[in-house]
């Protein structure tokens, strides 16, 4: 009986995926001890935290009319349920290892206990981008600030870069459920 390979990847595409992860982290090398970027990524990665900062920004946007209001109670609700669909679900069928914790970080983060594919962080920012974007001018703040977040990750080595492509993916996909 041939040996079964988690998710069906066969052991050239784990190779490319390692590949492309590498030279993402690697690029992120050269940024990495700059004290803006620092204090900007890490700055992103706890606002990302738990979704605080698309309750913040739905609440922020619910304040502008009745109609916001309501587009604010649906920023809220996706991200409720993209955190437990993806934190109590998707990630318990990958089971993908984080980067090592071990490592010199320029502030203190908290250490996640879930698996690392999909990135949550990434997944309920375009989640939440594609939510507050409805029907509203800011929308390019809003998948700006998005694509900072899922960046956060990787800069400070939280993620791969694979597992942040694959939640900025699923978070669109979920955004637009």
């Amino acid at each position: 009986m041939p040996r079964r390979r988690p998710l069906g990847l066969s052991n050239e595409t784990r190779k490319k995926i390692a590949r492309f992860d590498d030279r993402v982290d690697s690029a992120f090398d050269k940024l990495r001890g700059n004290p803006i970027a620092d204090r900007v990524f890490y700055s992103a990665t706890n606002l990302g935290e738990h979704g605080l900062l698309w309750f913040i920004l739905g609440a922020l946007r619910g304040l502008r009319s009745e109609h916001d209001w309501h587009a604010a109670v649906r920023v809220g609700a996706g991200v409720a349920a993209e955190s437990v669909l993806v934190n109590l679900g998707i990630k318990s069928l990958f089971r993908r290892s984080r980067p090592p914790w071990e490592t010199d970080r320029a502030f203190a983060i908290r250490r996640p206990l879930t698996s690392s594919f999909p990135s949550g962080h990434a997944t309920s920012a375009f989640t939440a981008a594609v939510l507050l974007s409805e029907e509203d001018t800011l929308a390019p703040a809003y998948y700006a600030i998005a694509a900072i977040v899922a960046t956060s990750r990787v800069y400070v080595k939280i993620h791969h870069a694979s597992d942040v492509v694959g939640g900025i993916g699923l978070g669109l996909f979920m955004g637009h459920v």
